[in-house]
């Protein structure tokens, strides 16, 4: 975990992918319901083809997007952070995982699936967020929920500025 001087914000990511759009709306909402619950925060948001996968450990949270290719599996452009969180040392940082998917397929949001399954190994794992395509009205609570519970695994990891 990174060393924070006295009054420091605490450092978040988000990095995702969307080939629709569905994700990357999504991620947008998120990250309005991040800016909402805490001004001070310091967010900052990355599609994965620009996240430097060596400053994992840098960060107080990462927060993962995807959609689910085909039946379920990690896209093709997600893989490399996929392995970088199962090969670093990670296990202090706190993570979140959200996505969207179509129910139409067997394995609804199986991509979300695969990384909170091994988020919940590698990191500590605070939440996870399935939503049928494109996010809708009643998703907008779901997404403030999430990052609730995100930044209340922050302050009870007692990495910080308690949030009030």
């Amino acid at each position: 975990m990174r060393e924070r001087s006295v009054g420091e914000s605490m450092k978040i990511a988000i990095v995702y992918t969307s080939v629709t759009g569905n994700t990357e709306a999504l991620m947008r909402i998120i990250k309005q319901a991040f800016q909402e619950k805490d001004q001070a925060l310091s967010l900052f948001i990355y599609s994965v083809d620009t996240f430097d996968l060596s400053t994992l450990s840098r960060w107080d949270a990462v927060v993962v997007g995807t959609y689910s290719w085909g039946n379920g599996k990690i896209p093709r452009e997600m893989r490399s952070l996929f392995t970088a969180f199962e090969e670093q040392e990670v296990s202090p940082l706190v993570t979140g995982v959200f996505g969207t998917g179509d129910s139409f397929y067997p394995h609804f949001c199986g991509a979300v699936d695969r990384f909170r399954d091994m988020l919940y190994v590698h990191t500590d794992l605070a939440v996870t967020l399935k939503v049928e395509l494109l996010p809708q009205l009643q998703d907008l609570e779901r997404c403030a929920l999430f990052v609730e519970r995100l930044l209340t695994r922050l302050k009870q990891r007692n990495i910080g500025k308690v949030f009030a």
